[in-house]
């Protein structure tokens, strides 16, 4: 969309500079319709000026000292559907482990960590394709929303077996040693059984609690009812 927007304003730029030298020093040359000489000039300081901007906003990504825009708010419950809450919670809880400096993002240093602590050390031309995979607004970093974007590709099949990023899920989700998981489909089938195992561990707990909720009931019933007969017989 940005190289769109780019690309038009850099034509529209071309198109002024064309028509420039025709309409200059002849009065009256403009053709019926055609835009007078001033406002061609605004035009074109205004082209100039946002391809400055733009431009410049690029040499700064690529050095890396581009602040990170204001983004919408994110909501990854909504976003990230496929994922239950639990699931989601689990990832924040990781990848504020590994945000050593709480500044919101992971960077290559605190990936280089993360990746070391799970046992699968990478490189660091490794590590930098590992971000730039997910990075989407190309900072160099991983926020908490291209963090997920890990697992969603994950679970899409969109991840090489082999890659960082297939790694970092994994080890991050399931001891794939003891799990036996082979491939993101398989993965996340055990994972979505594992769930099933503390759910089903959950209801066994509330069905427990019910059970001996109705018993205390059935006892308070029947002092209620004792207290009765005793005070009809008393009267």
């Amino acid at each position: 969309m940005a190289s769109e927007e780019l690309a038009q304003k850099l034509q529209r730029r071309l198109l002024l500079e064309e028509s420039g030298p025709a309409a200059e020093g002849e009065p009256g040359a403009e053709e019926p319709g055609a835009e007078p000489a001033e406002e061609r000039s605004c035009l074109t300081a205004n082209a100039d000026s946002e391809l400055s901007a733009k431009l410049s906003r690029r040499q700064d990504i690529n050095e890396g000292a581009a602040r990170p825009r204001a983004a919408a708010v994110f909501n990854p419950y909504t976003e990230f559907k496929e994922f239950s809450r639990r699931q989601i919670k689990d990832m924040e809880r990781m990848f504020r482990l590994y945000d050593s400096g709480r500044d919101g993002y992971i960077d290559l240093m605190e990936l280089k960590l993360m990746m070391e602590k799970l046992g699968a050390p990478q490189t660091h031309l490794g590590l930098k394709n590992m971000i730039k995979e997910v990075d989407e607004d190309f900072d160099g970093k991983l926020s908490f929303r291209e963090f997920l974007l890990i697992f969603h590709k994950a679970a899409a099949g969109e991840l090489e077996e082999d890659s960082g990023l297939m790694t970092l899920a994994k080890l991050s989700e399931i001891d794939v040693s003891i799990e036996g998981v082979k491939g993101a489909k398989n993965f996340f089938e055990a994972k979505a059984q594992a769930l099933s195992s503390a759910s089903k561990f959950e209801a066994e707990i509330k069905a427990e609690q019910d059970e001996r909720k109705r018993e205390e009931e059935e006892r308070r019933n029947r002092r209620a009812a004792f207290r009765e007969l005793k005070s009809a017989f008393s009267q």
